[in-house]
């Protein structure tokens, strides 16, 4: 009885997948290649505590508000600002107010912010295109943020091609 109790275990080893090494397997089938000496050692790595530092994390929100900070001072061209020095406005010769600088390669600082303006309502229009997808139960709430994200981004598209046809000249101030 206890014979037979130690072949089906030894049936349910054999079944139980992983239970076994791949030396172990091959050394169990042919043990005349690495004899009963060679085992495969076992080793046990120690297990090292990391400490964790647990700072205190600002709110989602609150990021996401300082990227976009730092996206629009990058945007509005500060280091152009610094190394140029542009002029904040300009004037033509007959002393009417220039708020678009005439030349693709140079801009008024003005300028500069307007266009970092318009990219950043752009980009919130593409935003709001991705807010959008997660009202999918409440049709009218998608709807309504998806039509502000499209006109936010084409409007603004719109701008700032204009700003660059006057820049390079296809249309007057």
């Amino acid at each position: 009885m206890q014979k037979q109790q130690a072949a089906k275990d030894e049936i349910k080893k054999e079944e139980i997948i992983g239970s076994e090494t791949v030396l172990e397997k091959i050394r169990r089938k042919t043990p005349w290649i690495l004899g009963s000496k060679l085992r495969k050692p076992k080793i046990k790595f120690p297990k090292f505590k990391i400490p964790k530092l647990s700072l205190p994390m600002p709110a989602r929100s609150l990021s996401i508000i300082v990227i976009f900070i730092i996206l629009f001072v990058l945007q509005t061209g500060v280091a152009y600002f610094i190394v140029r020095e542009p002029p904040a406005l300009g004037a033509d010769s007959q002393g009417n107010p220039m708020f678009i600088y005439p030349d693709i390669h140079e801009s008024f600082i003005i300028e500069g912010i307007v266009a970092s303006i318009l990219i950043f309502l752009c980009s919130t229009g593409f935003i709001l295109l991705y807010q959008a997808s997660k009202y999918v139960y409440n049709r009218k709430m998608a709807i309504y943020i998806l039509v502000i994200g499209v006109l936010m981004t084409v409007i603004t598209f719109i701008a700032l091609q204009y700003i660059l046809a006057i820049k390079s000249g296809i249309l007057q101030q």
